[in-house]
Formats: C-alpha cells, structure tokens, sequence
C-alpha cells in the first residue's frame, strides 16, 4: 500500500513536471501505467509483522475529565448542573464590552507570544496591588490560553523526568495528569477534612506537618522533589491556606531548594473575613514560586481562556517556549478585554465574595436537608460533602443515581484522589450558579430526603 502511495505521488509531480515542458496527455498516461505496474509488484521488503503500541504510555495513567463528563451527562439527562464550575449567569457587560470593542477595532491577529502589554501591565499592577509583589511585565509574565495551559507549560518547563512534583489531595484533577505529561511523578499529601459537627461550621481542612515534610525527602538520590502545587483558595474543599501554613511551606521549599507553583484563580472569592495571601510575597519565596492565575472565575469568563504565569526571568522564559510550541498565544481581543477586567475597582471583588457567600448559604441547607453533611468552603465556589447517610457503595454510583434519578449533576469525590476509595464517600457540587438554578435543585433535592 505504502508503495502505491509512493508512486501516485511520484506520478502526480512528475506529470505535472512534463505538462510544464507541453508532453503530450498520451506520454503522461504511458508514465502512470509504467509506474502503477511498478507500484503492484511484490514489495522488496516485507512489512513486519511485529505489532507496534501506537499510544504513549503516559496516557494510561489517567482518564478523561470526570468533572467534565458528568457536565455531558447533566445534558444527556436533563439534570441541573452542579458538577463544572462555570456560572450560568452573565459576564459582567463592561467586560463584555471590551471585547466587542476590540473585535470592531481589528485587534484580531496574533497578539506577541507571550501576551499583548496592555494585559502584562495590568497583571503586575494588580499583583501589587493586592499582593504587594513587583513584576516586571517585560520579563515576568507569560500570557497563555487559561491557567490550565498555563500550569501544563510550568510543568513541562520546569520539570525532568523522575522529578518528584508535591500534591494535596483532594486536588482539582489536572494537576495529577499535568504533572504525568510533564515527565514528573506526583506525590500526595492529604488534607483532611473537619471532623466534629462544630468542625463542620467553622474547621478547616488540615495537613500533617510530618507527613508533608516526608513528601519533600528522599532516602536515595534517584528521585528529587522539584515542586509542589498549591492551590488557595482550593478547589474542591474551599479550603484557604493560612499565614502559619504558608510560611511552613514555605520554610520546606527554602530548605529543600523547591520551587513553588501555585494556582490562585479563586484569589478574590472568599467568605467570613479569610485573606488570600500569595506565597511568593513570603520572604525567601519570590524567587522560587511560578505563581498562575486567570480570567475565567473572576470574571465569570470560563470559556475565554486566558490565563498567566508570573514568575523569575530564567523560569519565564522557559515557559514562554513551552507555551509558545503549545498554543502560540491566547486570543488576541479578549486580552484587551482581560486588561479592562483588571482595572475593575475594588467594590467589585468585595460584591463578587458577597453574592458568592449569599449563592453558597442558599445550596448549603437544601443539601443539609436532604441528608448530605458539607464541609462550608472559606473560598471558591464549591462544597464538598460526604454521602455516607445515602447507603450507596461509592460516589460513581451515588452521582450516576443523582444525574439520572435525581435530575442534579455532582462530581465523584474519587476523581480529587489518587486512591479512588479515599473519596468514595464524597462528591462535589459547585455553586456558581443563578439563583433561580438553586432553587430548581433544592427542589429536586427533596425526592432524595426520603432515603437519608
């Protein structure tokens, strides 16, 4: 078969070689016969019969997105969705606007590689701003399609195979598959959730110190650990890193010469008085930390895919090739609008928080009466809650039941964990949601209180 292909091409160029030089139609049928009678001779070489693995072994690592898959499922039955974190409510029309503004005034080629500077510019004011850190958006910056690429692009930059790349668990499920692409092996550190009712309404999820420590040593040279993932406010727990958390971490990374990468897209989404504080504003941590962030959650923008990188010069730059390679650069006009965004003034982050808290104390006690126990998040935008008064098995049949028979969409607890039984009695629901979305599930909820 290779052959004929071989020599139809060959036939085609040569054919065309001799219309140019005006050979009459008869001399080029006689040169395709010629040639296609080569081509059905028996092959010289005999194919080998050797089966041959075309996938690469990374992928047998890990599935497609569960949270994204139980959003197809909510379609496919009619279910409310409460399993992807996008809102299903408006962007905010200054935003909006922008853009439009920016499509009508051509600014629809490729913007530079690694980000427009209207945008850069607005990212490191707002990093000082708010966190007190200064970027040079020259040298620091790296624009990409969403935090997600973002964060693949760190990975891959900065990490060598049998690179050791720390994890809390439970973990929004790329950083597993992220650190898998990378070369790098993922190791887990858990954090538990509050164990007592009274826990429940005001704990936090914690980690063991010893066990994190563990994570950061080696008995052997073989391996090294290059990083660890960080992601406050944490999707899925809510969880929001405090100051003595932060500054351990941090003493960890100084001591085992780590960098920090972390996510901080839920950086304005916080409840009762939590602070969002970035790691790389902790003495010692500016020139170690890669920290990534977006418009999506913000700016209720999920499908734009922006994102960034902010980070040293030398990581920077690193980042910039990989991300260059992978998708040359993020949309052009909706930059623009990202710099609009980035200007909204303060009043706008504190009425965000407050319309998230009033949207997560309206989910909450439908989910309390149908017989779920939550864990109340101090930020993002969603609950996790254990299942364990509904007698089902694990949490893929337990959400399989609620998407089909329910009508709601949750997504399995397994899927934040590396071991899948570690989370077979909880699943998540997000709550960036309309109010009148909320209402539509607590009204589903109540078939389900029957079996509580």
């Amino acid at each position: 078969m290779l052959e004929i292909i071989v020599a139809a091409t060959f036939i085609g160029t040569y054919s065309g070689q001799l219309r140019g030089t005006g050979a009459s139609k008869s001399s080029n049928t006689a040169i395709s016969k010629k040639f296609l009678s080569y081509a059905s001779l028996p092959s010289m070489t005999p194919l080998s019969t050797h089966s041959k693995h075309f996938l690469s072994d990374k992928v047998e690592h890990f599935t497609e997105s569960v949270i994204r898959d139980m959003t197809r499922q909510a379609m496919q039955y009619g279910a409310v969705n409460l399993a992807q974190g996008f809102p299903d409510f408006s962007a905010p029309a200054e935003i909006k606007r922008a853009a439009q503004e920016a499509i009508a005034s051509d600014v629809n080629q490729y913007a530079i590689t690694w980000g427009s500077k209207n945008l850069r510019n607005a990212i490191a004011r707002q990093m000082k701003e708010w966190q007190g850190i200064e970027v040079d958006p020259e040298r620091e910056i790296v624009v990409c399609c969403g935090s997600t690429e973002a964060m693949v692009a760190t990975l891959l930059a900065v990490c060598n195979k049998g690179d050791e790349v720390v994890v809390f668990e439970p973990f929004y499920e790329n950083y597993g598959p992220d650190a898998i692409l990378s070369g790098a092996k993922p190791r887990f550190v858990s954090l538990r959730p509050p164990q007592s009712s009274s826990d429940n309404q005001g704990g936090e999820w914690t980690f063991d110190e010893q066990e994190l420590r563990e994570a950061f040593q080696h008995k052997t040279t073989q391996y090294q650990t290059k990083a660890i993932i960080l992601n406050t406010p944490n999707n899925p727990t809510g969880k929001v890193f405090t100051l003595k958390e932060l500054e351990l971490i941090r003493d960890l990374c100084v001591e085992y010469n780590v960098l920090a990468i972390t996510d901080e897209i839920y950086e304005h989404i916080l409840y009762e008085g939590s602070k969002h504080i970035s790691i790389a504003s902790l003495d010692g941590m500016r020139d170690r930390t890669i920290t990534i962030n977006g418009l999506s959650k913000s700016y209720s923008v999920t499908g734009w895919r922006v994102g960034w990188a902010v980070a040293p010069p030398a990581i920077t730059n690193a980042i910039r090739k990989v991300h260059d390679f992978l998708t040359v650069g993020a949309p052009a006009p909706l930059q623009e609008a990202g710099a609009a965004a980035l200007s909204l003034p303060a009043s706008y982050y504190t009425e965000l928080a407050e319309r998230y808290r009033t949207r997560r104390d309206h989910l909450i006690p439908a989910l309390e009466k149908a017989g779920f126990r939550c864990y109340r998040p101090r930020g993002a935008y969603y609950v996790m809650t254990d299942i364990s008064n509904f007698g089902f098995a694990n949490d893929v049949e337990f959400a399989s039941f609620l998407v089909k028979e329910i009508g709601i969409a949750c997504v399995p607890g397994s899927s934040f964990y590396k071991h899948p039984k570690d989370g077979s009695q909880q699943v998540r629901f997000a709550f960036c949601k309309k109010p009148e979305t909320l209402d539509e599930a607590a009204r589903r909820l109540e078939k389900l209180q029957s079996r509580a």
